[in-house]
């Protein structure tokens, strides 16, 4: 593919309760498009299109129709086109497809992608009703209090059933989340304590949440946006000309994956019963970013993965080709830190930094482009030059992957 350039992005404080400071989803998309711009070191009036990502700003805060907002947030947006896009957990990384399409097409130069959600403004059972529009309402798990930790409770007795699946490694992947949180200035639990007391089967320290699932096991409830700025080739290349750096020194999209299933996580694993591999469309979207990007899975650093739940990542790495299927647990116990082989989410990921829906797919994306390019800071994976992240939607009814290189 023709390469993506990222000339600079930013990413709200995840810690952050936007009710409890009084402000509203406008304060935090303003804000953070300001702050992406002024990152990006560009002026509104040179993105020739904006792309915002959102699940259910409807529902949380009865704000729909949200691409009007970049020309309310910066007049030099005012006749700029402007689209929202809505695909559950990988809201954001459509919208960055979307933008990479319209860069790739030649009808834009640049692109501004917004991903952003509030989800902190109401209590916790309206919250994960909310959240299950991403689901068949009505069709899935409708018995369940929490109808998100029920499905993925289910994928884990499917693990354990076709393959195997220790109590150790679930845990492996939360304590590393909130490990390389701590060193996130701004992941949502960086301040939090999290032991052996925490992340054990102990009721009273981490309670189960559903099926095997714990507290511990789960992703955020967060309030946040993420921003990013996209250009072609031409368009970088006098960006860098006019900061005084070379076109390699910027990070680039360079390859790009998406698959769409079944609703229904039933049907999904209906399909794949005869499968080695519990969901082949996850597998075929990484591989088709690795294609076009012209890389192996040996040549990247790490990922930023999508561990909406610890088996949600347990999953995912099990489908990245690096072992056999239902062998994820030896990437485990090689290590995922930072300072590993392979690095998984070093930025704490959605369990240690949050998970404000719409905006993890550019929040990813902008995490993969700062480790490529050394800004990542405490949580640098050193000499990486290729990275790739992996965003599903649903029960992996939509599934992104991107590679970015340098």
């Amino acid at each position: 593919m023709k390469p993506i350039f990222i000339l600079g992005g930013a990413q709200s404080d995840f810690a952050r309760n936007l009710a409890r400071e009084g402000l509203t989803l406008f304060d935090l998309f303003s804000e953070v498009t300001a702050d992406t711009l002024h990152a990006a070191k560009i002026n509104a009036e040179e993105i020739g299109v904006c792309h915002v990502g959102n699940f259910v700003s409807d529902l949380f805060t009865g704000q729909a129709h949200l691409g009007g907002f970049f020309a309310e947030a910066n007049s030099g947006f005012y006749g700029t086109p402007s689209t929202r896009h809505e695909a559950a957990c990988a809201s954001g990384s459509v919208a960055v497809l979307a933008a990479i399409a319209d860069i790739q097409s030649g009808h834009y130069d640049t692109a501004l992608v917004l991903g952003i959600e509030q989800m902190k403004n109401v209590p916790g059972v309206e919250a994960a009703a909310h959240l299950s529009a991403a689901a068949w309402r009505g069709k899935e798990h409708v018995d369940a209090t929490y109808l998100w930790p029920a499905q993925f409770a289910e994928l884990a007795d499917v693990y354990q059933s076709r393959y195997s699946l220790k109590r150790e490694w679930l845990t492996a992947i939360s304590a590393n989340a909130f490990a390389n949180a701590a060193l996130n200035s701004r992941a949502q639990t960086r301040s939090w304590t999290i032991g052996p007391e925490q992340l054990g089967d102990n009721d009273a320290f981490n309670p189960r949440i559903e099926g095997q699932l714990r507290k511990q096991d789960c992703g955020q409830v967060t309030d946040g946006a993420a921003g990013i700025v996209l250009a072609s080739e031409s368009a970088a290349r006098q960006w860098a000309k006019r900061h005084g750096l070379r076109l390699d020194q910027i990070p680039r999209i360079s390859g790009w994956g998406h698959t769409s299933a079944a609703m229904r996580l039933s049907e999904k694993l209906r399909r794949s019963v005869a499968d080695q591999q519990v969901f082949p469309h996850v597998r075929k979207a990484f591989t088709d970013a690795m294609h076009r990007a012209s890389l192996t899975v040996d040549q990247l650093a790490g990922i930023e993965l999508h561990d909406c739940f610890s088996i949600t990542g347990y999953m995912l790495l099990d489908h990245l080709g690096i072992e056999q299927p239902g062998e994820a647990w030896k990437i485990i116990e090689r290590g995922v830190s930072p300072s590993s082989q392979f690095a998984v989410n070093p930025s704490g990921g959605l369990i240690g930094l949050g998970h404000p829906v719409g905006a993890t797919g550019v929040r990813m994306l902008l995490d993969a482009a700062l480790q490529v390019s050394n800004q990542a800071g405490s949580t640098q994976v050193h000499g990486a030059k290729h990275f790739a992240t992996l965003n599903v939607g649903g029960s992996t009814t939509t599934v992104v992957s991107f590679m970015v290189s340098q």
